[in-house]
């Protein structure tokens, strides 16, 4: 089929300091410019990564799976959830699990939240 949407080319979003934001979440979660989460390096503005499932969803503006104040929340796909937890937690980033997020059928969560307060839900599939 023709003119068809392949997948999400890009998020972008304001930042108080984007050059720090740019820097933390590639230091810390390997996301951005020049990051690969295959064995083929990335360009120098994409971030290149492996195939998979993505959620596109709009939620109700009430909703409180995340904060009021913020229109968006980023949800990362990972593998090995709880190495990056460890890792995430030796460099002082707390994370927030509950049990009620995880569901064998769909994955397991973690919540986390960049330097500018916004949340990030790191999502691990279920093996299949």
């Amino acid at each position: 089929m023709e003119g068809k949407v392949l997948g999400i080319g890009g998020l972008f979003f304001r930042a108080r300091d984007p050059d720090a934001l740019n820097a933390w979440y590639r230091d810390h979660l390997g996301v951005g410019a020049g990051c690969s989460a295959t064995a083929e390096p990335a360009g120098e503005w994409t971030w290149r990564t492996q195939g998979g499932d993505t959620v596109f969803a709009p939620f109700k503006h009430d909703t409180d799976y995340f904060a009021a104040d913020k229109a968006f929340m980023i949800n990362l796909r990972v593998d090995g959830l709880d190495a990056l937890l460890a890792r995430l937690d030796a460099a002082g980033i707390a994370a927030e699990r509950r049990a009620e997020w995880d569901d064998p059928a769909v994955g397991r969560f973690a919540r986390i939240h960049d330097p500018e307060g916004n949340a990030i839900e790191l999502w691990e599939p279920p093996a299949r």
